[in-house]
């Protein structure tokens, strides 16, 4: 194990144990995002209970179009959480004469990979793929991006945050990017069942990502924890509105993490993710508060989706 991993396994520990030491207990949801996370949320996005992807690609299309036209030609273009990179195909497809991909991902497998496979597809364009934590401040290595410059967060990726969290992550981005463009998705849905189906349900694949992150506690930290003790379980909360995503146990249980016994009782949940719904004045304000102009929005016609390009 390299200097790197060592210090990616350092912080896995202490991030788990600070959040399972708490009352109440969490999980980050950066976590979720190994290869096999990765590759649950791929099977997610195409089962039919899970709406966000389906109302986002059938916007991006067009939006990509009209984004193409006020951002002019020879991109640089620097995703945010590229994931297998299938929605930045649309994006490139539409732009004049892209130069450059910036792919940022926290799993360095995955997203190495993915690039292998898109670069294929456009030899034209210089492909980085970049291993970062986007929740911190990022840095691109020089040279990697040149202006003009656009940014692209698609999918529902910011409602992960809160809203203080998003304000402070659009700044770190305004950083990252300098002036350029943005293109944002948000997901401003407030229909019960429609999210209860998406995010508790999906053909149990939600239950598999989440519980998942005790698989990678066992394998990556060297913990014990029974993943059949716990079911997943999505809560509707408010101010602000959002879903939540729990682990519940079952029965009481001890388990072993580091040097410490973690101990739940029987009903006691884990938080392992969170997805914000922002209306889109209330996000265009959000963006506008660290800086960022917006240009034009896009909402889908059943209000399951909106895409926001800005400016800095």
């Amino acid at each position: 194990m390299n200097g790197a991993e060592e210090g990616a396994r350092a912080e896995f520990l202490a991030d788990a144990l600070a959040g399972l030491s708490g009352h109440p207990k969490t999980l980050p949801g950066k976590y979720l995002w190994d290869e096999t996370g990765s590759d649950l949320f791929d099977r997610i996005c195409a089962h039919p209970d899970y709406y966000p992807t389906k109302r986002e690609m059938a916007l991006l299309p067009g939006v990509a179009s009209e984004v193409a036209t006020l951002v002019g030609s020879g991109v640089s273009v620097v995703e945010f959480g590229s994931g297998a990179s299938r929605k930045i195909r649309t994006l490139l497809d539409a732009l004049d004469a892209p130069a450059a991909y910036v792919a940022l991902d926290i799993s360095k497998a995955y997203l190495e990979s993915a690039i292998e496979r898109l670069a294929a597809h456009y030899p034209g364009v210089t492909m980085t793929p970049v291993t970062a934590d986007y929740s911190k401040p990022v840095r691109l290595p020089p040279g990697v991006a040149s202006p003009p410059i656009l940014g692209f967060f698609p999918g529902t990726s910011i409602g992960n945050f809160t809203p203080d969290q998003a304000g402070g992550f659009l700044g770190r981005a305004r950083e990252t990017l300098g002036p350029s463009h943005f293109l944002v998705g948000a997901d401003p849905t407030r229909n019960a069942a429609r999210l209860r189906r998406a995010y508790g349900e999906s053909g149990g694949l939600m239950a598999a990502l989440h519980l998942n992150l005790f698989e990678r506690l066992n394998r990556e930290l060297g913990a014990d924890f029974d993943r059949d003790n716990f079911r997943h379980e999505a809560r509707l909360a408010e101010d602000p509105f959002r879903v939540e995503a729990h682990l519940v146990a079952i029965r009481p249980a001890s388990y072993r993490l580091g040097d410490r016994t973690i101990t739940v009782a029987a009903g006691e949940s884990i938080r392992t993710d969170t997805s914000h719904k922002y209306p889109p004045d209330v996000f265009r304000t959000l963006a506008a508060a660290q800086g960022w102009e917006p240009v034009r929005q896009w909402i889908d016609e059943d209000s399951g989706f909106s895409l926001h390009l800005f400016r800095a």
